[in-house]
């Protein structure tokens, strides 16, 4: 059984497109080269299953893998396409935070108590 993650199970559907629309790419690259399922996980080194969970657009497939397959089908390229810089990045200062401030997501001493 596979382990259930809230952030998966709350995926927006335009994400969920997203996917669904990569992974038909994906397996149309696949298909051109005349490849199988099989063939494809094999030069992914990855199992079918999980090479068969990216061509469906499951949201828990790696971001890894799928780099691989860009690359394998020479389309790694269209990785840098992804989340460009913002271009008014310029007047942005670097904020600190006083020493005995914790950093995000630690728990303080005084919240440990229930």
């Amino acid at each position: 059984m596979s382990k259930k993650t809230y952030s998966i199970q709350s995926t927006p559907h335009e994400v969920l497109q997203s996917l669904e629309e990569l992974g038909l790419r994906l397996r149309a690259n696949r298909i051109a080269q005349g490849w199988t399922l099989r063939e494809t996980a094999a030069r992914l080194f990855c199992s079918q299953n999980t090479y068969r969970a990216i061509e469906t657009g499951k949201p828990s497939a790696s971001i890894g893998i799928i780099a691989n397959a860009l690359w394998l089908f020479g389309q790694l390229d269209s990785l840098n396409s992804v989340a460009k810089v913002p271009l008014n990045l310029g007047g942005i200062k670097r904020v600190r935070h006083p020493k005995h401030q914790s950093s995000p997501g630690s728990i303080r001493e005084d919240e440990r108590e229930f």
